[in-house]
């Protein structure tokens, strides 16, 4: 079974990092920095492959945002839900899938599926494929914006697809929603999907997380940082 580094110390140094086929939710609150947690835990190691589905950023900015590097940009592609709507004559390359708008879950579907194929041929890259199945991280950068255009019920239907492919791929699915927009059934439907809940507060000026749903990890409060580019635990 491939094990995923999470980016995270108290989940790697314990388990090596996170087993083939986990769907993790990130709970963030507002104001907080709890989105990049999902960000470190995207980025590809050597090998793998990232899709990054971007409901809030450009395609030309998220390579940024994240802070990929030059090769893990060649491993990384994206599902752009944003630059349709300011320029609808863009077209889909091998590493960028454009979808006109947030609200077009049949269309994320498509090419989400059509990425996973060019990767599982051997096509997206031009490195040879190491491992098979290719380890593949799966981002949702936000689930909060897909339920502002789209009912819940719908959207769990969606992510229940979504969640069961990544489980028979033996991927890693991640995906953030903002806890303080949303009442405690939508997130409580989010939460029967994820095998893994981390969840992240403020106090004061520190943040803490917690973890939720992984063997051999308590779920206390952890406090945490950043310090350049990497989450650092106190």
């Amino acid at each position: 079974m491939y094990i995923y580094k999470s980016g995270i110390k108290v989940i790697d140094d314990a388990l090596g990092g996170v087993e083939s086929g986990t769907n993790i939710l990130i709970l963030v609150p507002s104001l907080c920095s709890g989105d990049r947690i999902g960000n470190t835990m995207s980025k590809p190691e050597n090998g793998e492959f990232s899709i990054i589905l971007s409901t809030d950023h450009p395609s030309a900015d998220i390579e940024e945002k994240l802070g990929l590097s030059p090769v893990q940009r060649t491993h990384t592609g994206i599902i752009d839900t944003v630059t349709k709507l300011m320029f609808p004559e863009a077209a889909d390359s091998v590493r960028v899938k454009y979808v006109p708008s947030a609200s077009d879950l049949t269309g994320i579907g498509i090419k989400f599926t059509r990425m996973v194929e060019e990767m599982f041929r051997g096509s997206f890259s031009e490195d040879e494929l190491e491992i098979f199945p290719p380890p593949i991280r799966f981002y949702i950068h936000s689930l909060s914006t897909l339920l502002m255009y789209r009912r819940v019920e719908v959207l769990y239907q969606f992510l229940h697809v979504i969640t069961t492919k990544l489980k028979k791929m033996e991927a890693l699915g991640v995906y953030v929603l903002n806890k303080e927009s949303f009442d405690e059934r939508t997130i409580s439907l989010m939460k029967q999907l994820m095998n893994v809940v981390i969840e992240v507060k403020k106090d004061s000026n520190q943040e803490f997380l917690s973890i939720n749903g992984l063997s051999g990890i308590t779920p206390d409060w952890i406090a945490y940082q950043f310090e350049d580019g990497n989450l650092v635990i106190k």
